[in-house]
């Protein structure tokens, strides 16, 4: 990851998600770094439905080529999450390395494979792309290690399955039922 970082820059309460932008358009080198912090203001800002706290180094590299851009990420931290059995907040490590295709075009467009941005102003705004980068990179399961969920809610989670004791008043209106089915 070390040799991706050129320029630092820092999620700041004033730039949020704005700070995640890419010029393609000005590029004068070859090749060009960028280093983020995805920190809890960016996740709040972002208002995505899986991750509202974290915090997650990004590196990007991003590459000219004949008419493209390549766009290598690599990204590494931790995240929180709810745990999917007792609902209380949990980190969860989350690391991983992905890439991207730009080029820039007459308008906007992203078919999913190849993103075109418009030539004016030639600026990709990444925040959405480093945000669902992050949050695939969670594991389909997230559960606290056995023992450290909360225990209220794992003591009703096991009862959940027992029943409950029939009143006795019901039980006799069972008897009679089961007799009258017998009979028949």
């Amino acid at each position: 990851m070390a040799e991706f970082i050129k320029k630092s820059y820092l999620c700041t309460p004033m730039d949020k998600v704005y700070g995640y932008k890419v010029d393609l358009k000005g590029m004068t080198e070859d090749a060009v770094s960028h280093r983020w912090v995805l920190s809890d203001d960016f996740f709040s800002a972002v208002h995505g439905p899986e991750i509202e706290k974290g915090q997650v180094d990004v590196a990007l590299r991003v590459k000219r080529t004949a008419e493209a851009f390549e766009l290598e990420f690599q990204f590494d931290g931790q995240v929180e999450v709810e745990c999917d059995r007792c609902l209380e907040p949990m980190n969860l490590p989350v690391h991983g390395e992905c890439s991207l295709d730009a080029r820039l075009g007459e308008e906007d467009d992203d078919d999913g494979d190849l993103i075109t941005v418009a030539e004016n102003p030639g600026v990709l705004d990444l925040s959405w792309y480093l945000y669902e980068m992050v949050a695939l990179g969670i594991p389909m399961r997230h559960v606290h290690p056995e023992g450290q969920c909360d225990a209220a809610v794992v003591e009703k989670l096991s009862g959940a399955g027992k029943e409950k004791p029939v009143d006795p008043r019901w039980a006799a209106l069972e008897q009679l039922k089961t007799k009258t089915n017998n009979k028949e």
